[in-house]
């Protein structure tokens, strides 16, 4: 379960679907990638990563709003007093306010109404008739002005058949339809909807939730303090049958801060292992890759200017390819700039094909200010590109040991990262293919056998835990 499939998506979707594709493979179940987002072109997304091969046979996504325009849920209250039903005009002129449509080949699917600063007030969502499915009212309470809830679904005809007064009560009523009363597995892979599964509670449905990042905030650890985000997962750590986290680290982190849960363990991510060949295979030793969103959280000018920085006794200048899209761009691009770095240093955006550099680079820089257990580290490790990271909560700590197999920076400034760039160049090549042997083995301890046993392992105890 997640909230939505992007097009460019991140680690935690990559991981997640990944997952699913050895629980096909290895583990011979189905799986579902559920949704509760409005995005109108599913059905073209998931025939494009199928032909990706992100989906395969034994996968399919389905979304809350695809599955209510094709099946019905079983009648229950309808409250027009309480639940506030005034569905928009068809015509966006007839409409005092503002509204968006989202349309799916040429047929609205379903219409936002704005308010004056450009919040969503109301969604209705449309079948593919033009009946009307449901009408979502974010401002019950006042018209114009953001609080109270009132969903109203209806039937083929489009009239109201049943209301609720929060949205989370008509995705409980959805999961009861998906799961019914068949036992059941719903592992949540994102933080903006393990809240709502929090609520979810029933006898034939083993809840988990994977943490794919930091509890923390900052780099304190372990008496930090809970990201908000994370705040009423942690604080509700027994709601679910089963919370992952990505590291020994991080798990010992929450225990000390929170006290030990029977419902807490650790699951790190998997990786497919590149050939032999390829981490053993030549490469510049003064290329380096960055492969992440160019956000402050991932600090990707910190890794250029490192770079830029680290010299070499041959006058080898390291270089770097940055992999990714995000906000910093105009500021990066300026940065290249300004110190005429042009060929030095290359900014390629996001390209779905970036992981299979990784057997052509020498080193991988990572700058993040906090990770999870980062597939691109273990992804690196196998190809044979040297990891040089910042020893920040909790990834990096966990799979690199400096001088080993990598190189793990303790403080978080360009020119501490810079100095471990000079300690690679400076390496011999016997000492470097001896490195990236010793980054090879690292990254096999996480191969999809041995993660999704332990899956297995720890979904069957939470089973039994909940009997």
């Amino acid at each position: 379960m997640t909230w939505g499939l992007a097009d460019d998506f991140g680690g935690m979707t990559e991981a997640m679907l990944h997952r699913s594709r050895a629980f096909v493979r290895l583990g011979g179940v189905d799986v579902d990638v559920v949704t509760l987002d409005h995005r109108p072109d599913y059905p073209e997304l998931e025939t494009r990563l199928r032909n990706r091969g992100d989906l395969v046979q034994g996968m399919r996504v389905v979304n809350l709003w695809d599955w209510l325009r094709e099946h019905g849920l079983p009648r229950g209250t309808l409250d027009l007093d309480r639940h506030v039903f005034t569905p928009l005009p068809e015509v966006a002129a007839a409409a005092d306010e503002p509204f968006v449509e989202r349309r799916r080949a040429g047929t609205v699917i379903s219409r936002d109404r704005l308010g004056s600063d450009g919040s969503v007030l109301q969604v209705d969502v449309y079948r593919s008739d033009g009946t009307l499915l449901a009408s979502d009212r974010r401002d019950a309470h006042e018209h114009g002005v953001r609080g109270g809830r009132s969903v109203v679904l209806c039937d083929g005809q489009g009239l109201p058949v049943r209301s609720w007064g929060s949205i989370w009560a008509l995705y409980r009523a959805w999961f009861d339809a998906l799961t019914a009363k068949v036992q059941s597995w719903i592992i949540v892979d994102s933080k903006t909807v393990a809240p709502f599964m929090l609520t979810y509670r029933r006898k034939h449905v083993v809840t988990a939730h994977l943490v794919h990042a930091s509890h923390l905030q900052g780099t304190e650890r372990p008496m930090g303090r809970l990201r908000e985000s994370r705040r009423a997962v942690f604080e509700a750590l027994d709601d679910f049958d089963l919370v992952a986290v990505l590291s020994e680290r991080q798990r010992e982190d929450v225990v000390t801060l929170l006290g030990d849960h029977p419902s807490l363990c650790v699951i790190p991510n998997s990786r497919d292992l590149v050939d032999r060949a390829v981490a053993e295979g030549d490469r510049p030793r003064e290329r380096g890759l960055f492969l992440g969103s160019l956000t402050a959280r991932k600090r990707p000018e910190m890794a250029i200017r490192a770079v830029l920085a680290a010299a070499s006794d041959d006058d080898a200048r390291p270089t770097l390819d940055v992999y990714g899209t995000g906000e910093l761009r105009p500021e990066l691009e300026e940065v290249i700039a300004d110190a005429d770095a042009e060929g030095r240093i290359t900014l390629h955006g996001y390209d779905r094909s970036a992981r299979e550099r990784l057997g052509s680079g020498s080193f991988l820089v990572m700058t993040s200010t906090s990770e999870g257990f980062p597939l691109v580290l273990i992804e690196a490790m196998a190809a044979g590109c040297l990891p040089i990271v910042i020893d920040v909560p909790y990834g990096p700590a966990d799979l690199v040991r400096d001088g080993w197999n990598g190189f793990l920076v303790s403080t978080g400034d360009a020119g501490s990262v810079a100095q471990a760039i000079e300690r690679l160049l400076a390496l011999s090549d016997d000492d470097i293919a001896v490195m990236r042997q010793h980054a090879r083995e690292t990254a096999e301890q996480y191969d999809d056998d041995a993660v999704t046993r332990r899956w297995a392992t720890e979904l069957r105890a939470a089973a039994q835990r909940k009997e």
